[in-house]
């Protein structure tokens, strides 16, 4: 099993946790139940992330990752609203890990959550953060994970810049990602990615392209997630 705080290149090749079966279950909401538990960690979290284009005005980013949670239950990783929200679907497993860019200015941590929700229940779920706009409000921000030793070691609440959450209905997952200054700087106003990435946005986030870290790696993370799902789905049983 993966050791609290894991650095990147000591994880290649390794699982995520070497306990539990599959489910059995033929389709790909099932499979991709599975996944935090038979998929190597660098499959879901690679250790570099390529973001072509995920830059302000599409400039390319290079993310390296610097630590992997131990895969956990969800107890303390959300803020009490945030558990609230997300407590209909369930919570079966939580893999966090956490980026630094080329130039360790900027960290951020992308969390997958792996539900116990049937896919209605994730579509309730995906309207709901759609209809009530709960993706940005700044009382339902996901917390960041740091490490000591890292870049990240000073990535705590009051360092959240930027975030992201999506409620996949594909699968039974919540992806997100929450980022912030490296140097540990605390953030009296964040902002929802979306809103930190639009043309014309002057807040210290927006500025320092806060929201494109966060947006531009959940994206890419949950692209892989659906990839992996797609491959696992095609293997013959």
């Amino acid at each position: 099993m993966l050791g609290l705080g894991l650095i990147g290149g000591a994880a290649t090749g390794s699982w995520l946790t070497g306990d539990g079966g599959a489910d059995g279950a033929g389709n790909a909401f099932g499979t991709a139940r599975t996944l935090w538990h038979s998929v190597p960690v660098d499959e879901l979290f690679p250790p570099t992330v390529q973001g072509t284009g995920a830059g302000p005005g599409g400039a390319d980013r290079t993310w390296t990752r610097i630590a992997v949670a131990r895969d956990s239950g969800c107890a303390h990783a959300f803020d009490p609203l945030l558990h609230k929200v997300l407590a209909p679907v369930g919570c079966q497993r939580l893999l966090r890990a956490t980026y630094t860019d080329a130039t360790q200015t900027y960290v951020t941590t992308v969390g997958l959550l792996f539900t116990k929700a049937d896919p209605a229940a994730m579509s309730a779920l995906a309207a709901r953060f759609r209809d009530e706009h709960l993706d940005s409000r700044a009382d339902l921000m996901p917390r960041p994970y740091a490490a000591a030793s890292t870049a990240a070691a000073g990535f705590g609440d009051r360092q959240r810049a930027a975030w992201t959450v999506a409620v996949l209905t594909d699968a039974p997952v919540v992806a997100y990602a929450v980022s912030g200054w490296a140097d540990g700087r605390t953030v009296d106003a964040p902002q929802p990615a979306a809103d930190a990435v639009r043309s014309g946005a002057t807040t210290a986030p927006a500025q320092a392209g806060l929201g494109n870290e966060a947006q531009g790696l959940a994206d890419r993370i949950a692209r892989r997630l659906r990839k992996t799902v797609g491959t696992a789905t095609e293997k013959p049983s």
